[in-house]
């Protein structure tokens, strides 16, 4: 056990730090899950990057970083062009267009406006 002395604005905090491993060794997304505290999770169900969208034939557009589903701008069917805005997404307060990734027909739209998404997680399928 290390002891450390830390100062953040202006004032001083003792840690006592303990060593388990070498960093390599230590995967530190368990520790991280463990230090949120279960009533601070979010209870509704996220959306999963399913594999099936991809194995149907189907081109799929992911979430390129977490954020909030402002606006979804086409609907199941249409035809859109490559890089045409097909929804926006917040992401620290700045809105990010989601753009169609190939001409290509919209065959699912999986989120909808004011649902929040993470990195990965399949926003439209494209056929």
């Amino acid at each position: 056990m290390k002891k450390f002395r830390i100062t953040f604005k202006g004032q001083v905090y003792e840690l006592d730090v303990e060593e388990i491993g070498s960093a390599t060794a230590v995967s530190p997304q368990p520790a991280v899950a463990a230090a949120v505290p279960p009533a601070a999770t979010k209870t509704a169900a996220p959306v999963k990057n399913t594999p099936s969208a991809a194995s149907a034939g189907g081109k799929v557009l992911t979430a390129p970083m977490p954020g909030k589903i402002l606006e979804i701008k086409v609907k199941p069917g249409a035809a859109v062009k490559r890089g045409e805005v097909v929804g926006l997404l917040e992401a620290m307060k700045m809105q990010n267009e989601l753009v169609a990734p190939q001409d290509a027909q919209v065959a699912e739209i999986r989120v909808s406006a004011g649902q929040t998404v993470s990195t990965g997680d399949v926003l439209f399928v494209f056929k």
